[in-house]
This record gives structure tokens, C-alpha cells and sequence, in this order.
């Protein structure tokens, strides 16, 4: 970002998604009393208008209401990474938690679910709600997804919810991810990226450090991030598709403007493999 340093940024960024958390943190559902688990959740959505109806209703309805309250993203990466029984699992930008949880359901007793976030509100919050909904094969981590704090080859399978583009240095993101994967792990995320010809994306938007915190400056143009998989090591890259967002009122993310013709903003599934050999 011109104009702006890395540290300044990642304040910035730590700030926006420590007031998310707080707010979950103190919202109250409709019929709850308090701001614990108040039970089945229902009739609970997101506070956060993008991150609605990303999940069905029998996944969240035992979870703490304030796992769905604090839910961020732009998609449902534990439904679509075939998560397995006995796997070991890392969510990068884990925020309040929710999958992290699902994923805990997903492998079971024999598995673990690590979630890794590097906002202290956000960290407190998941580790209320694991408490909460009496998961044990849950741990929450803090740090960055530049900077692992696992070892070596030590996770099948990597999930993370429209989060690798607030890294400001993607390359050693993917590399970190490649690292802690086993050998035919699978990265298995859901992100915001580009399609099109990024020179006519407004620079003003690129620049803008709120734009960056909301997920659409720190956005990658699909050929790119594929480009950045394979160089960190990975096989297979791909990205599915799931939203392509116009800027309109009704079809928009994060409060992204209509951009000119010849460039697109999606929401998709980036999925890759750690090759064995």
C-alpha cells in the first residue's frame, strides 16, 4: 500500500477485527439473556452482513451464539476441504472461532482442529466459545499467518475463510502454509480475489488502508495467486468460483465499488496439494 507502512497497516487491520470481536462479544440474540451460549443457534446470524447464510442451519445450531455473531468470511471452507476423520487441521485467521469448531466435529476425538489469529480479542472470544461448547480437540494459537508457530509437516489439511488476502506478504504466507503441510496435505481455502486486468482497478482503491482491512485491496487477480501457489511448492492449484460480485447494492462484498469493464471481484475456493514425493 502506498503511502503507508507494513506495521501501520497490520495495526490497522488488528484494530478492525478487534472491534468486530467486541461487538459479538457484547451482542445479545434475540431470546438470550446473556452473552454466553444461550443454547440452539438458530435463529442466530452473523452481525457481519457478508458472512449470512454461508452456513446451513443444522451446522451452527449447537454452536455458542457468539461463534455465529463473530462469523467473518466469504465462504464455508469446512464443507468444501472433505475434511476426514483423525486429521489434523489449521485455520489461518481463526477469528471467533466457528471453523475451527466445524472442523473439530469434522475429525473427531482422533483429530485436532488448531485455530491461529493474531488479534487478542479475537483469540479471547474463540477460546470463550470452545469453552463454551465443551470442545477439547480445539486449540487456538496466536500469531501470523506469516509466521506459523507449528512445526515442520505436522497438518493434512490447511483452512482459512477470506483471510489471505489481509496478509502483506503473501509469498511467505503460502511458503508457511507449505511448510506445516504434510506431504499430500491440502490447502483447501476460501478468499477474495480478482479476475481481469488489474491496471484498471482504481489505484485510490488499491491504496485505501480501510479497503485493505475489508478484504478487497489486499485482493489477488486469480492468475496471480495461483502463479504464487505453485512457486511456494504447491501441485494442482485451482480456484472454484463461488460469488462474482458486481458492486451494486445487492450483489456487492465488504462495500466494494462497481469496478470498470474488464475486471471482476469473486469470492472462490483456492484449493491446492502439498505433492508427496
Amino acid at each position: 500500500m502506498t503511502g503507508t507502512t507494513d506495521e501501520t497497516a497490520r495495526a490497522r487491520i488488528r484494530d478492525h477485527y478487534a472491534e468486530r470481536a467486541v461487538a459479538a462479544s457484547q451482542a445479545r440474540p434475540a431470546g438470550c439473556g446473556c452473552g454466553c451460549n444461550c443454547g440452539p443457534t438458530a435463529s442466530v446470524e452473523a452481525l457481519d452482513v457478508d458472512a449470512r447464510g454461508l452456513y446451513a442451519v443444522d451446522e451452527t445450531s449447537d454452536l455458542p451464539a457468539e461463534a455465529v455473531l463473530a462469523s467473518l468470511g466469504c465462504g464455508n471452507p469446512t464443507a468444501l476441504a472433505d475434511l476426514q476423520p483423525g486429521e489434523v487441521v489449521l485455520d489461518l485467521g481463526s477469528g471467533g472461532g466457528i471453523d475451527v469448531l466445524l472442523s473439530a466435529r469434522r475429525v473427531g476425538p482422533t483429530g485436532k482442529a488448531y485455530g491461529l489469529d493474531m488479534t487478542d480479542e479475537m483469540l479471547a472470544l474463540a477460546r470463550a466459545n470452545q469453552r463454551n461448547a465443551g470442545v477439547e480437540n480445539v486449540e487456538f494459537l496466536k500469531g501470523e499467518i506469516e509466521d506459523v508457530p507449528l512445526s515442520d509437516e505436522s497438518v493434512d489439511v490447511i483452512i482459512s475463510n477470506c483471510v489471505v488476502n489481509l496478509s502483506l506478504d503473501k509469498d511467505r504466507a503460502l511458503v508457511e502454509a507449505f511448510r506445516v503441510l504434510k506431504p499430500g496435505g491440502r490447502f483447501a481455502i476460501t478468499d477474495v480475489l480478482f479476475q481481469g486486468d488489474m491496471s484498471r482497478v482504481p489505484q485510490a482503491l488499491l491504496d485505501d488502508p480501510d479497503a485493505w482491512s475489508a478484504c478487497i485491496a489486499g485482493a489477488l487477480e486469480e492468475r496471480d495467486y495461483l502463479d504464487r501457489l505453485r512457486r511456494a511448492g504447491f501441485a494442482d492449484a485451482a480456484v472454484d468460483v463461488v460469488n462474482v460480485y458486481d458492486g451494486t447494492p445487492e450483489n456487492t462484498i465488504c462495500g466494494a465499488p462497481p469496478l470498470p469493464d474488464g475486471v471482476h471481484l469473486i469470492s472462490g475456493f483456492v484449493r491446492a496439494v502439498k505433492p508427496r514425493a
